[in-house]
């Protein structure tokens, strides 16, 4: 799913510059594997602050990791 956000030029910039930071799996990961699994409604704000993160670090994560999910969950609904 394309949001208004991706079509946007800078956020390809900001996507770059976001998965060069050093931490960046590490924070993917635990957002992924231990936020989100107790708070999956979880906004940006919410995200940045948890983690001390820039808010453009927060919606990178948060954008990818929910992409990532949304192919699971039509796999899913599909099945049931």
């Amino acid at each position: 799913m394309t949001t208004e956000l991706e079509k946007n030029p800078l956020w390809h910039i900001l996507v770059e510059a976001v998965q060069r930071l050093p931490m960046y799996n590490s924070h993917k990961a635990y957002v992924r594997d231990s936020l989100l699994v107790d708070h999956p409604e979880m906004t940006v704000e919410e995200l940045s602050q948890r983690l001390d993160v820039p808010v453009g670090e927060a919606m990178v994560i948060l954008q990818e990791i929910r992409a990532e999910e949304e192919p699971k969950k039509r796999r899913y609904d599909s099945s049931s």
